[in-house]
C-alpha cells in the first residue's frame, strides 16, 4: 500500500510522493510465503494509512478484508504472526478491531497516532478527529481486546499550541496510558502550511514540554509492563541479547521484548512460553515456563 492521503498541515509526505496505491491480497500473500520459505514467522504489513487500503480497487477491498485473507491463507508452520501499522484514528474501522480480536495469527496490538489532545490543535492540524472521537476509539479496543497493547505518536510544542492545550496532550495520555509512545517535538518542515505561520512555539518550551511527555510515556510504559508479571506469555526469539550473550530476546504478540536465559542457536525463530518474572518500562525479564 502507498502512502498516505491525508494532507496534514505538518506533514512532508503528499510533497514528495504519488497517489496512495494498494497491492493485491495475493501479492501480498506470496510475498508473506516466500518469507515463510526462508524462514520467517512473523511480517508486518506497513502503509502510512492502513485504512486506505483496497479503496482504489475493484472490486473494492478493506484493510479488515486483507488481515482475514492471510489468516485464513497461510498454511500452519509457516507465518504465525501477522502485525501492521498504521492507522489513522479519523478513518479507523471497527472491523479492524474485531480481526485483531478474533484472527489467531493477527497480533493484539494497535498503532494509533493521536499527536496532540486539543481540539483546536487538531483542527489546526487538520486531523480530522477530536479528543472525544480518539477516545471510543481506544474504549471499543479495550471492550473488544482488553489485554491488546495500544501504541501511539504524539507532537508537542505544534504552533500555537497553548500550555492550556498542551494539558489536554497529557489528559489523553493518563486515560490511554499507552504500552508505548512515539515523542517528536514539533520541526517545520518544507514545502508544509504550519511552516509559515507566525505562531511557532519557542524551542525552550518545546524541549521542556517534550521531556514532560517523555516522562509520563515511561512512567505508563512501566504500569503496562506490570500487568504481564507472574504471567506465562509466548515470546517469538529473535537473537541474542546483546548485553548478556546467556540471553536471548523476542516479543510478545502485544510486541513487548523479553529477556530471558536459552540458547539462541537452539531458540531463534522459535515461540517459547515464557514466565515473566520482572517488569521493565519497555521490557520484560522471564524465564523459560516448566509446565
Amino acid at each position: 500500500m502507498g502512502q498516505s492521503e491525508r494532507h496534514c498541515t505538518y506533514c512532508v509526505v503528499p510533497s514528495v510522493r504519488g497517489v496512495e496505491q494498494s497491492r493485491s491480497m495475493e501479492a501480498i500473500l506470496q510475498e508473506c510465503l516466500q518469507l515463510a520459505a526462508t524462514g520467517y514467522k512473523e511480517v508486518t504489513l506497513l502503509g502510512q494509512n492502513i485504512d486506505a487500503y483496497g479503496r482504489d480497487m475493484t472490486p473494492r477491498r478493506t484493510f479488515a478484508d486483507l488481515l482475514h485473507y492471510l489468516n485464513d491463507n497461510l498454511p500452519n508452520n509457516t507465518i504465525s504472526r501477522i502485525r501492521y501499522v498504521t492507522s489513522h484514528p479519523r478513518y479507523f474501522s471497527d472491523r479492524v478491531i474485531d480481526a485483531v480480536a478474533d484472527l489467531a495469527k493477527v497480533c493484539e496490538c494497535f498503532h494509533v497516532p493521536f499527536q496532540a489532545g486539543d481540539d483546536q490543535v487538531l483542527r489546526d492540524m487538520r486531523r480530522g478527529y477530536t479528543y472525544d472521537s480518539y477516545m471510543n476509539i481506544i474504549r471499543k479496543i479495550r471492550a473488544k481486546a482488553p489485554d491488546a497493547s495500544i501504541c501511539g505518536d504524539v507532537i508537542v510544542g505544534f504552533p500555537g499550541e497553548t500550555e492550556e492545550a498542551f494539558q489536554r496532550t497529557l489528559d489523553l495520555m493518563e486515560e490511554v496510558k499507552f504500552d508505548n509512545l512515539n515523542t517528536f517535538a514539533y520541526s517545520p518542515r518544507p514545502n508544509t502550511e504550519a511552516a509559515n505561520w507566525e505562531n511557532q512555539v519557542p524551542p525552550d518550551v518545546q524541549s521542556d514540554r517534550l521531556q514532560r511527555v517523555q516522562a509520563l510515556a515511561a512512567k505508563h510504559a512501566l504500569e503496562r509492563s506490570e500487568r504481564y508479571v507472574g504471567r506465562v506469555v509466548d515470546v517469538l526469539v529473535e537473537d541474542r541479547n546483546p548485553k548478556n550473550r546467556n540471553e536471548v530476546m523476542g516479543r510478545t504478540r502485544q510486541g513487548r521484548q523479553v529477556f530471558f536465559e536459552g540458547d539462541v542457536d537452539e531458540l531463534k525463530g522459535e515461540e517459547v512460553m515464557v514466565e515473566i518474572v520482572e517488569a521493565r518500562t519497555w521490557s520484560l525479564v522471564g524465564k523459560i515456563a516448566t509446565s
